[in-house]
């Protein structure tokens, strides 16, 4: 078929409008992300030059180094307690917070302002509230607790940060899910003498399943991906830095640190086929609950 003139202007401005997109995904995203893997395979020489083919060697090191699974550990229990409490915390939040009242706009503001904040700024802040001196946490606990000195609960500590620095990003999508909610269901229960909880757990879930599901995922990914947190909070001489360290972390170390980017490389796509094997567990999970 011949186009005509409209067709191929339309098909020229269509073109031109996606193309700066398309090129910014291929040169910040895509190519980026074969390159890590192709090197991955190589031992990389100094300024990217005399890289060495070693096959699988990297990934042989990673299985079989400790440090590299007490990373792995330490980012799992970020994400247990980061992504669970963030979502449910967000979500009563932006429930609270969708009725009618007074200041309404000055309190979502005020839980949105941790996102704007300069992650050093949270930084700083938490450890001062952090300090086992003169905190003002362990000064209305009474206590003289190292919070992030400690290894049993320095990872913890972090992910508390974590949870306070995502919230208004969390309850923000929530409100946007709830608006879509038409009001006649809560009104029809309203009549039936349905209370507030009720209408919580059996009108509000449901119909907010599909936002819940994608924060979850998204939040997973990041919580995994951890890295400024702990970069920012945790010093390299705290005795705390082994049991709190993410892979991320790892992979800087071993990047831009030790100048091993194979390595590096390779700890990145380690983590990568993890976050896919979990979302593709969560995107059956959403499949399961959505047919049953």
């Amino acid at each position: 078929m011949k186009w005509t003139s409209r067709q191929k202007n339309e098909c020229i401005w269509g073109w031109a409008f996606i193309l700066p997109t398309m090129i910014g995904l291929i040169v910040l995203n895509i190519y980026p992300i074969f390159k890590t893997i192709i090197e991955s395979f190589y031992k990389t020489g100094d300024f990217g030059k005399g890289n060495t083919f070693i096959g699988l060697a990297n990934y042989q090191k990673i299985l079989g180094d400790p440090e590299i699974w007490q990373a792995l550990l330490n980012t799992f229990k970020y994400a247990i307690v980061e992504v669970p409490f963030s979502i449910a915390i967000a979500l009563v939040l932006a429930v609270l917070l969708n009725r009618k009242m007074i200041g309404r706009a000055a309190y979502r503001t005020i839980f949105f302002l941790p996102m704007v904040a300069a992650p050093a700024a949270i930084a700083m802040v938490w450890r001062w509230l952090y300090n086992s001196e003169f905190g003002l946490l362990n000064h209305m606990l009474g206590t003289k607790t190292n919070w992030i000195s400690n290894p049993s609960i320095a990872v913890f500590a972090v992910a508390v940060i974590g949870v306070w620095s995502i919230l208004g990003y969390n309850m923000v999508l929530f409100l946007a899910g709830l608006q879509d909610i038409p009001k006649d269901y809560y009104e029809a229960s309203s009549i039936d003498g349905a209370n507030g909880i009720y209408q919580f757990f059996n009108i509000t879930i449901p119909l907010l399943s599909p936002t819940i599901f994608f924060v979850a995922i998204t939040r997973v990914i990041g919580g995994l991906q951890v890295f400024d947190l702990i970069f920012m909070v945790m010093d390299k001489n705290n005795p705390a830095l082994y049991k709190t360290q993410s892979l991320v972390y790892l992979f800087y170390q071993e990047s831009f640190v030790n100048n091993n980017k194979g390595m590096g490389s390779a700890i990145v796509v380690f983590l990568l086929i993890i976050i896919m094997i979990i979302t593709v567990i969560q995107m059956q999970a959403q499949k399961h609950v959505y047919y049953n």
